[in-house]
């Protein structure tokens, strides 16, 4: 059984990696050379750990549970490659530089200390397993201890939390859906290391449990499919037909907010008012959020007079006491900024020192990155306490400053 699952998780590893590395060299990025860094430990780690294929490394190496360390050196780094990535996502480029130095060196550290206790190993008379029917040995638990309390235990609980985390704040669907799915594979990760550790310490205390190998082959299955998926669905799920119209649809209803509030300020940018019928967007749906997205940067463009540079230096200093990375920085200083040109446009104040016309925000990706750049300002418009507060002060120095 645990042949079968270790060879269809391996197959699928390297499917998968072999899309991503196509991918990254069609279009070459950051993410995604993370990505294939990850997948291709996953699947070279579960590939040596399908039982023929390890027998076949001990016996040839003469170095009995070889194939068991090169696996978890596999299982270390994807966890490693994902936390590093995750970290540059959730947290600004200092920070999360910090934090991924720190892990890599002690994950780096904890593997020494595992080599060094396989290399004790060799010297025993009669071989052991680096498994938890060798419970007995300290040398084995303590090989087990590390690989399963730093690699899983930590490595998981913290890639669970900053993937379900940043997920509610995502403004890209397919990457918001795809974290979810790596939190649920690394919580399934998680009770992979919760059973390896339950069935030590029984045979530690001198029971012999049976359907440890079982269960741990379709635990491992789960979270390494689950995690394969997560990591992936972000290139490949905007490919599907069927899911673009739906996205473009939802894109077309998150984005309603702000541009609700940008039509109403100026009535003449509304150039098809139909399109306010929901069944009438749904039949055209790339038509109904081209025009969105186009009513939005006409409003912005509208709203040029009114935006205030005291409005920006604002929003950014409140923008970093939050800690915001830098993209979600920029876009609460370009919500902040809508928000307090609306209320000036609607007060008859022109900015008294206008912000720079070329401080527009351009982002990259084409379409694709225009509409989720405009998803990201307007979550920021509808509900982020930077711009509440950026508001509320400009509010202040209005009222102050004003003839």
């Amino acid at each position: 059984m645990d042949t079968a699952l270790y060879a269809f998780c391996a197959i699928a590893g390297w499917i998968a990696l072999g899309y991503v590395v196509r991918l990254q060299r069609q279009h070459p990025s950051h993410a995604r050379r993370a990505i294939c860094i990850g997948l291709g430990a996953f699947a070279a780690g579960i590939t040596v750990a399908i039982p023929p294929i390890a027998t076949a490394i001990d016996q040839a190496s003469g170095l009995p549970n070889l194939a068991k360390v090169l696996a978890h050196a596999g299982a270390l780094t994807i966890y490693a490659n994902a936390e590093i990535m995750l970290l540059h996502f959730a947290l600004p480029p200092a920070a999360a530089t910090a934090r991924a130095r720190k892990w890599i060196w002690v994950t780096a550290c904890a593997f020494l200390v595992m080599v060094g206790l396989f290399a004790y190993t060799l010297t025993y008379d009669d071989p052991v397993l680096l498994t938890v029917e060798y419970a007995t040995d300290p040398v084995v638990v303590a090989y087990l201890l590390i690989f399963l309390l730093l690699g899983l235990f930590a490595y998981c609980i913290d890639i669970t939390r900053l993937c379900w985390s940043y997920a509610k704040i995502c403004g890209r669907p397919w990457l918001r859906r795809g974290l979810r799915i790596t939190a649920v594979g690394a919580a399934f990760a998680l009770l992979y290391s919760t059973n390896k550790i339950g069935y030590l310490v029984a045979y530690w205390a001198g029971y012999q449990p049976a359907g440890e190998r079982q269960i741990a082959a379709v635990l491992v299955t789960i979270a390494a499919l689950l995690m394969t998926i997560g990591l992936t669905m972000p290139a490949w799920g905007p490919t599907l037909k069927i899911s673009r119209r739906w996205e473009d649809y939802h894109s077309y209803r998150h984005l309603e907010p702000l541009w609700w509030d940008l039509v109403a300020a100026f009535p003449e940018l509304e150039l098809d008012p139909t399109l306010r019928r929901p069944l009438t967007a749904a039949r055209d749906t790339d038509y109904a959020l081209t025009r969105r997205v186009a009513e939005i940067r006409d409003g912005r463009l509208a709203l040029r007079p009114y935006m205030d540079a005291s409005v920006t230096a604002l929003a950014k200093q409140f923008a970093e006491q939050g800690g915001l990375t830098a993209e979600d920085r920029q876009a609460v200083v370009e919500a902040a900024q809508l928000t307090c040109a609306l209320r000036r446009h609607s007060a008859g104040l022109v900015a008294l020192d206008p912000q720079p016309a070329d401080e527009l925000h351009r982002p990259e990706g084409g379409y694709a990155g225009e509409v989720a750049w405009l998803t990201l300002v307007t979550d920021a418009y509808a509900g982020s306490p930077v711009v509440a507060e950026t508001a509320a002060a400009t509010r202040a120095l209005t009222a102050e400053g004003a003839p």
